[in-house]
């Protein structure tokens, strides 16, 4: 399910050459043999080496890694799913039985056990749902493919490795549909660089030890910029009227000028009026669900770059560390997929760039609708309507 940026060449030990060859396309019996040549001039074993040979592409990926429907989703919707009373009740009994390996991870990395079994539950419910991808055809399969091969062809060279030292064997080499492994769903070269053994028995077994997927998970949160005993999500009441121009998901404030502007905690109670940064984050529009966001929530950003996805973990995070169920409010409507696609052609045509005219309601097209909300007078909470498109046509 992710898409976090990976830690492309960190720690591969000379796994990689410099000269790609043919980098992607064309024939894939020519193109895998061209890999398999690249990686014989590295420190690759030779059984490694082995594993290309039964190497082959597979549609089903390429079909995912099109579609995506689930980002289409809206927050509400996603939310609602995903965080349900199965993962809550799972996730606190995690926190309970493994709470000594917690404990150890925030004391050594500091990042709280709810934020690491957040990401854990909505990855694979703990371990249940890990993928049975074989994690070397998906991994050629996209980096064959001409879309993201920079991406994925040193994790090519990376499963390998994990290979080489043992870390799998090759019937446990597999997983998620994009080449993520374990239970926290780490790219090979994350499982390389950051990969912790947090039971004592010398290795690293994201796939069956939950002891080294709460160090690793911890580590890897660490690394992509977590800040020690900062919070990163917090529920908040708005007025109705606020100067909307401010009330971006990437417009950072300190905390004491929202409590300024009437924005108060979830409950009802007055914001700490410090100068802890904070953004405004409206994923339905100002009638629905509302939450500061802190520069922890950054970190929920690198994970997965989906805002949907993203605020749907560090929701579930505080759920988990005892925050109540969130208000939901009563959201204006939003867009059918088709619609969102209509939305995103005009904003094209008006100048603005929204990246893929998919249907996904990402950053660059929030930010666009939020510039015209602002155009048009209207308070502008970046969440796309159909009033708002019958506008624009």
């Amino acid at each position: 399910m992710t898409t976090r940026i990976a830690l492309l060449l960190l720690a591969l030990q000379g796994g990689v050459s410099g000269a790609m060859g043919d980098e992607c396309g064309g024939d894939f019996a020519v193109w895998i043999a061209g890999v398999r040549a690249e990686a014989a001039g590295t420190d690759l074993s030779e059984s490694a080496l082995e594993s290309l040979d039964r190497v082959g592409p597979n549609p089903e990926v390429l079909s995912l890694d099109r579609s995506q429907k689930i980002f289409a989703e809206d927050w509400q919707t996603f939310a609602g799913r995903m965080v349900n009373a199965y993962r809550l009740r799972l996730g606190a009994q995690h926190l309970k039985d493994f709470a000594e390996s917690f404990a150890l991870a925030e004391q050594r990395y500091g990042v709280p056990g709810p934020v690491i079994a957040a990401f854990w539950g909505l990855e694979t419910d703990y371990g249940a749902v890990q993928g049975d991808f074989d994690t070397l055809d998906a991994l050629a399969t996209l980096a064959h493919d001409c879309r993201r091969p920079e991406l994925f062809r040193p994790q090519l060279f990376a499963a390998l490795r994990l290979l080489d030292l043992g870390f799998l064997k090759p019937k446990d080499l597999r997983g998620a549909w994009a080449g993520e492994l374990g239970q926290i769903q780490v790219l090979p070269a994350d499982y390389l660089a950051l990969g912790t053994d947090g039971d004592g028995d010398a290795r690293v077994d994201l796939k069956a030890s939950k002891p080294d997927v709460i160090l690793t998970g911890a580590r890897l949160l660490q690394h992509l910029g977590w800040r020690e005993g900062e919070p990163w999500l917090e529920e908040v009441r708005i007025p109705d009227e606020l100067p909307w121009e401010q009330a971006s998901a990437y417009n950072r404030l300190p905390r004491y000028q929202w409590a300024a502007w009437g924005v108060r905690h979830g409950t009802g109670a007055e914001l700490v009026p410090d100068g802890l940064p904070a953004s405004l984050l409206l994923p339905m529009g100002r009638k629905g669900v509302a939450f500061l966001a802190y520069p922890n929530f950054e970190v929920f950003l690198r994970w997965n770059q989906s805002l949907v996805y993203s605020t749907t973990a560090a929701y579930l995070a505080t759920r988990l560390a005892g925050a109540p169920k969130a208000r939901l409010g009563q959201p204006e409507p939003g867009l059918s997929r088709d619609q969102m696609q209509r939305l995103q052609q005009r904003l094209t045509e008006l100048g603005y760039d929204v990246g893929a005219v998919d249907g996904i309601l990402g950053a660059k097209t929030r930010e666009a609708v939020r510039q015209e909300q602002l155009r048009l007078g209207l308070p502008a909470d970046a969440w796309p309507t159909p009033a708002l498109l019958a506008t624009l046509h």
